[in-house]
């Protein structure tokens, strides 16, 4: 029998992340030949404003034209004469958030009423233009603008919120369009206000929510955004809430939907003139099928991928169970299909800045980014390996490509029992012996617990193993699987876990450290430094790296939901999440097939029998040895 290792090809190896110290002071802003603009603008005395821009939207319908409300600190010397480019964030927090009930229909022999709730508080504005991120201070000095836009619907905006709907989109679109002379913006008074201190090259960056908003707009290829940096961002809305004809929430926020999102983030003044926009997000976001359409479509950014003229930075975690790491993945393989400029950096981290987590290295990285799509600068930041990706806490290494070189795809069948005492078994390539394994649905467990003690015969789940592994072997990339099996009950649902079963120190989240790094000059309210935070780890014996799951009405399209005959085999493929993961030597790759994932999909009665065909269920992974 062919080992693991043996079906896959061997990789090219990848070098150790080169760590950089923060960027130090420097004589003058960069000139040409130069290799970084340096921080000699006084931050205390640079200039702060507060100006409303006009979109090209009436989300409202109140019969005028949204305002996006605008936070601008710039350099003084651009009042004389200095033109300086723009990073830009959008987003709906900086208004604070609302006290919000989440949907009641998880557990589906309930009536669907809105109860449970994603707790929060509103902000109290005032009239001073305070920024709460590290933008500010790293880059103004350095000769930048920063700009914070509340997007519709939130904050000092009016408009209303449709979680990436395309009025949103167009919202923060409108103030690239100010930044390059296209729109009108005004002061408190009305008058009209002009961004004739903006060389018009302009950079989005933000995290989750705040850097969906950069993908949005850099779809609608809009002129003047030169680059994006979205951190832990959507890249499809359908994804976010829904998979392969799933209702399925993200990690921790179960009964969350589009219309609570956007409820959750309307603090505009007079948010009743936002009823109706709610209640239609609400019945076109169709909790009752999952199905994918109009609504979904629209807010599905890969539709729009060749559009996209900015280079993007793209950085996610993960152990992120928010903003799942396949919004990462379908976007870099949209990018790289169509040749856009692109960076990627992969940490181990969850739902997080990684300003968090490595932070002199990403000010440095950044710093040189912005420098070369914003300044011009020819600093080699482009000539740099394009993927930095850590591989375990705290060690990184780096490839030219990203999935790296040599990921291969490699399948693995599903077969039965092993002489070892493994429950079922994978197998490379075709030869496996048949037959159907059967389980019985218990949604009362979680997905990590029915993964758990991978040797023994649990009637809830079927477990499928490899022989220890010889050598280390790498997954990068977005695996997939194809189950042929039979359902009878009332759960539609087939999950699949990929597992490392094997003893490691691993992530579990992240845990403040002592002392604070002050990374630019500030004020008394702004000071500009920032506590600083690392990962707390575990040593545990196994750890789920990565799942995905399909409605199996949906085994056709996801946009078409068809019942299935009980007892009747089908055949099922869906995508798992994108990961980057390596199976140390010893550990065993396993693949776990459940129906309900408690912590993520809806919960139907117990007692559904799936039977998986053995032989032609068969995972595919994309590995490196």
């Amino acid at each position: 029998m062919r080992s693991i290792e043996a079906a896959v090809r061997a990789g090219a190896a990848v070098a150790t992340a080169v760590v950089t110290a923060l960027a130090g002071a420097g004589p003058a802003t960069a000139a040409p030949g130069q290799p970084a603009t340096q921080p000699v603008h006084d931050y205390a005395e640079a200039i702060r404003e507060r100006i409303w821009v006009q979109t090209s939207v009436d989300s409202d319908a109140d019969g005028r034209p949204d305002r996006v409300e605008v936070r601008i600190i710039r350099p003084r010397d651009s009042a004389k004469g200095l033109k300086v480019p723009v990073i830009f964030q959008g987003s709906p927090y900086f208004g604070g958030v609302r006290d919000v009930l989440n949907h009641d229909d998880i557990d589906r022999t309930g009536e669907g009423d809105r109860t449970g709730r994603r707790g929060g508080t509103r902000s109290t504005r005032a009239d001073s233009v305070v920024f709460s991120s590290y933008l500010d201070n790293y880059f103004v000095p350095r000769g930048y603008a920063y700009v914070e836009a509340d997007s519709l619907g939130s904050g000092g905006s009016d408009g209303c919120p449709t979680s990436g709907g395309r009025s949103e989109t167009l919202g923060m679109k409108a103030v690239v369009d100010w930044l390059n002379g296209r729109a009108p913006a005004y002061d408190r008074v009305g008058a009209p206000v002009y961004a004739d201190w903006s060389t018009g090259r302009t950079g989005m960056i933000g995290v989750s929510y705040n850097g969906t908003l950069p993908n949005a707009v850099a779809a609608t290829g809009v002129r003047g955004l030169e680059t994006i940096v979205p951190i832990a961002s959507i890249s499809n809305w359908y994804d976010y809430y829904r998979a392969n004809g799933g209702v399925v929430a993200p990690g921790g926020f179960l009964g969350e939907d589009a219309d609570v999102l956007a409820e959750f983030v309307l603090t505009r003044r007079s948010p009743a003139a936002c009823a109706d926009v709610l209640a239609e997000l609400g019945r076109e976001q169709d909790r009752v099928t999952g199905d994918y359409g109009r609504f979904w479509n629209e807010r599905n950014y890969l539709n729009d991928a060749d559009r996209v003229r900015a280079s993007v930075f793209l950085v996610h975690g993960l152990h992120d169970e928010n903003v799942r790491t396949l919004q990462a993945g379908q976007w870099w393989d949209a990018l790289t299909e169509r040749g856009v400029p692109r960076k990627i950096w992969w940490h181990q981290g969850a739902h997080s800045d990684p300003f968090n987590l490595r932070r002199a290295e990403w000010l440095d990285t950044l710093h040189k980014w912005f420098d070369h799509w914003l300044y011009r600068i020819d600093n080699g930041v482009m000539g740099e390996p394009m993927a930095d990706v850590e591989v375990a806490p705290n060690t990184w290494q780096t490839s030219d490509t990203w999935p790296v070189p040599g990921a291969e795809p490699t399948a693995l069948t599903l077969d039965g029992p092993s002489a070892d005492g493994r429950p079922g078994t994978l197998q490379p390539g075709p030869e496996a012996a048949g037959g159907r394994q059967a389980f019985v649905d218990d949604p009362e467990r979680s997905a990590e617990e029915l993964a758990a003690d991978e040797l023994s015969a649990d009637p809830h789940r079927l477990a499928y193993l490899s022989e220890p592994l010889e050598q280390p072997v790498r997954l990068s990339g977005t695996p997939r699987i194809t189950v042929r099996a039979d359902l009878d009950g009332k759960s539609p649902y087939l999950t699949a876990l990929l597992v490392d079963y094997g003893t490691a120190e691993r992530f579990t989240g992240f845990q403040g450290l002592p002392g604070q790094d002050c990374i630019g000059p500030g004020t008394p309210t702004d000071p500009g430094c920032f506590w600083r935070t690392g990962y707390a780890t575990e040593e545990t014996p196994y750890e789920v790296v990565t799942r995905g799951w399909i409605d199996v009405r949906n085994r056709v399209s996801p946009a078409r939901s068809v019942p299935i005959e009980p007892g009747r085999p089908y055949s099922f493929s869906w995508d798992l999440q994108t990961d980057d993961h390596v199976f140390a030597p010893g550990h065993r790759i396993g693949v776990v097939l459940i129906s309900t994932d408690r912590e993520h999909t809806l919960r139907y009665p117990a007692g559904t029998e799936v039977g998986v065909r053995l032989g032609v269920s068969k995972v595919v992974l994309p590995l490196v040895r």
